[in-house]
């Protein structure tokens, strides 16, 4: 399901805090969803009215902390880790997006966005960092043609999507084991 399916394609969505609260309401409350073993919402990054709703209308399993590793993005996710924990959502761990990049030409990496931005956010709040993702264009071709990158099990990426998911399950499973 996506907020996409309720809106016009051509144009922006411009909504005020009430009327993102009641779309998200009917998005969780309306929608006909099939049994779900795990509800995973994409959201942008921030604190604001999305955030906050979804985190006082469902009981969340976590939440998962995407990063990139230059500083403008940590300072965004620091107040975001605070938010959901100042309303009791268990903060699932980190991810580092966009750590690095290898050259399809020569091979050589380098760190284009800076680095351990993930790994300085784990340390600060006592998480820990769940996967370090590089950028990769065909990840991205994958996504532009709605193919997941997951599909093929012999690039690194999708062992590291792989290895996420897992991670991503066992934490949830055991945060439930602990809570019961």
């Amino acid at each position: 399901m996506s907020i996409a399916f309720l809106t016009k394609s051509d144009g922006a969505v411009v909504w005020r805090g009430l009327m993102v609260m009641q779309a998200i309401e009917k998005l969780l409350r309306q929608v006909a969803w099939s049994p779900l073993d795990y509800l995973i919402i994409d959201l942008p990054p921030g604190t604001g009215d999305i955030q906050l709703s979804i985190a006082q209308l469902i009981p969340l399993s976590g939440v998962l902390m995407i990063t990139t590793p230059q500083e403008l993005s940590l300072i965004y996710v620091r107040k975001a880790i605070e938010m959901f924990r100042l309303v009791n959502v268990p903060i699932l761990g980190i991810v580092e997006n966009f750590s690095t990049y290898f050259c399809q030409k020569c091979g050589h990496e380098e760190k284009i966005f800076g680095e351990n931005g993930g790994n300085i956010l784990a340390k600060e709040f006592q998480l820990n960092i769940l996967q370090s993702l590089p950028i990769d264009s065909q990840f991205r071709q994958g996504c532009d043609q709605g193919r997941p990158i997951i599909q093929d099990n012999q690039t690194i990426l999708s062992s590291k999507f792989s290895n996420l998911a897992n991670q991503i399950v066992e934490i949830i499973n055991i945060n439930k084991t602990s809570t019961e």
